[in-house]
């Protein structure tokens, strides 16, 4: 099973990732495919995520039963915390008061 989540993305790039994938919700992207496939497909979301951003979730056989990679600027961040992978948030930007 492969899982991409698109923000903020250019057209072209979801018209691109419809090719390959279905899209069940807007910017929400399934399908399943060889691990060559995928990285193929992630190439893709490289090239024209342009000022977005992208999450990309698959099954794999490890503790946790899944892996994922993102890309681009979101307060939610991967962090390994002894070999396990969790997301972190970063702190919203302070704005100063009037």
């Amino acid at each position: 099973m492969l899982v991409i989540v698109l923000e903020n993305a250019p057209p072209r790039l979801r018209g691109r990732l419809a090719v390959w994938l279905l899209e069940v919700r807007a910017g929400v992207y399934v399908g399943n495919y060889s691990n060559k496939v995928r990285e193929h497909i992630w190439k893709q979301v490289e090239e024209g995520i342009e000022e977005g951003n992208a999450v990309m979730v698959w099954r794999t056989n490890n503790e946790a039963g899944f892996e994922f990679l993102t890309l681009g600027a979101n307060r939610r961040m991967p962090a390994d915390w002894d070999g396990v992978r969790l997301v972190s948030f970063h702190p919203e930007p302070k704005q100063d008061a009037p």
